[in-house]
């Protein structure tokens, strides 16, 4: 797999997985809000899978490509 891409992984755990804390905790991490995501790059991402996980949603979200998740959330539902 190149460098460069994601691990298919990190994307599907987006819309399946749920924030562990916090005031969104129980929310799919796709679902945070981005002003959620920007606040905590400012603070930092915590370590571990759970922050690579926040840290490519908040690229996602920045970029507008949250179209990306739509078929991985259809492929979850099935």
């Amino acid at each position: 797999m190149d460098s460069n891409q994601p691990d298919p992984q990190l994307l599907r755990d987006l819309v399946t997985q749920e924030m562990p804390f916090g005031k969104y905790q129980g929310r799919l991490l796709a679902d945070l809000p981005e002003p959620y995501l920007v606040w905590m790059a400012g603070k930092g991402f915590p370590k571990g899978k759970l922050g690579q996980q926040l840290a490519l949603l908040y690229e996602i979200k920045l970029n507008g490509l949250e179209g990306l998740l739509k078929p991985l959330r259809a492929a979850g539902r099935n």
